[in-house]
């Protein structure tokens, strides 16, 4: 259904999943060529086209719900029909993916799980996502973001460290288990190409954030347990020593990565850092008065003259840049990752593109998110 065919053209995929997490993982299968059919209740269809991020709304569905399931087709179904279910396993029978992102248990009473799923399409590539597992305490408990945030001790690398936990501003246990499905449904897609054998994919919201936490658990893990500390001054990583961090200007803010302190000393002019200039070690346990002192002489100038004295001094900084400076900028503008996606009833909306490139070219699709049931009647025309 893409307007140029991908890497995927041909396949089929059968998402059952909503909100997030699945979702975003049918989104990069559809960028990269595939068709989605997604599996929507007909009385309202997915709970995020309810699920606002602003008073903002097209054609009667969030902007979140638009951004995330644009090009998709929607086949209403109501699950506790027995015609209805008939239907579905005749659509999966056909299938090359199914996405399901229910609590555990739910699928199952559906008459859907992996096992009755296989039984019907034997290479069929299944993916679950739950949001901590299939098994033990937390199984029942809501896969939602923030909780899962909460859960995966990554609040506590945020902010600075007299703030307590500060979680992301932005939904990123669903956006990396959606990814980290899609990565293991094309894994099982080439297996499946080569033996025609299908696979059960599985991942979470917590193991997905564990993971995205790699680094510096595996520093933890080998350095007797401690506690990641956050700097107390304008903390930028529980880690790092200074000067990393984002500094105020004059007239903006100045982002300053791995610098070795002489090198900065010397090209800011600051001489009360002579003390910690060649004694690494002081860069990471005298972290917060090392960044005190660059935060006061980088406040007294503007990001643009600092730049001129860092950049050709090869020093890694950068411009803090909000939303409209990124969008105005030419760096931003030559990547093309915004379209307008529109629907047959006149809906136009703005949004990102696939970032993913394909020799060159990176993949596009015109059709916005389908309202609920819109393609109804031709996938079970299709399909009967």
């Amino acid at each position: 259904m893409q307007d140029d065919a991908g890497l995927l053209a041909g396949l089929t995929v059968v998402d059952m999943s909503q909100f997030l997490s699945g979702p975003y993982c049918s989104l990069r299968l559809l960028d990269l060529g595939a068709r989605v059919i997604k599996i929507e209740r007909p009385d309202g269809g997915d709970l995020s086209r309810r699920l606002y991020l602003s008073d903002t709304e097209l054609g009667g569905d969030s902007t979140l719900f638009h951004a995330i399931n644009r090009g998709k087709e929607s086949l209403g179904l109501d699950l506790k029909s027995a015609d209805d279910l008939s239907f579905l396993r005749r659509l999966i029978a056909k299938a090359d993916v199914l996405i399901q992102n229910f609590r555990p248990g739910v699928i199952e009473r559906l008459g859907l799980g992996y096992e009755a799923v296989t039984a019907i399409n034997p290479s069929i590539v299944y993916a679950s996502i739950s949001g901590y597992g299939e098994e033990g305490p937390w199984v029942a408990r809501p896969g939602q973001d923030l909780l899962a945030q909460a859960r995966s001790g990554l609040m506590w690398l945020n902010g600075d460290e007299g703030q307590g936990p500060v979680p992301f501003g932005l939904a990123v246990a669903d956006m990396l288990a959606g990814a980290n499905a899609c990565q293991g449904i094309l894994a099982a897609l080439v297996r499946r190409g080569i033996s025609g054998r299908g696979a059960h994919i599985q991942t979470s919201l917590l193991e997905s954030l564990v993971d995205f936490q790699f680094e510096v658990l595996t520093t933890h893990l080998n350095d007797g347990g401690r506690k990641p500390r956050r700097s107390d001054f304008r903390s930028a990583h529980a880690y790092l020593s200074a000067p990393y961090g984002v500094y105020p200007a004059k007239d903006g803010y100045l982002a300053i990565a791995m610098t070795p302190l002489g090198r900065l000393q010397d090209l800011l002019g600051i001489a009360a850092l002579a003390p910690y200039r060649d004694d690494s070690r002081a860069w990471f346990t005298e972290r917060d008065a090392i960044k005190r002192l660059i935060a006061e002489r980088i406040a007294s100038e503007t990001v643009d003259h600092w730049l001129s004295i860092l950049e050709p001094a090869d020093i890694w900084c950068s411009r803090v840049l909000e939303w409209p400076d990124l969008m105005a900028s030419e760096g931003f503008r030559l990547l093309d990752m915004l379209q307008t996606v529109t629907r047959d009833d006149g809906v136009t909306i703005d949004t990102t593109r696939c970032p993913v490139r394909v020799d060159g070219r990176r993949p596009v699709s015109g059709r916005a998110a389908p309202k609920v049931g819109e393609h109804t009647a031709k996938i079970r025309a299709e399909f009967a």
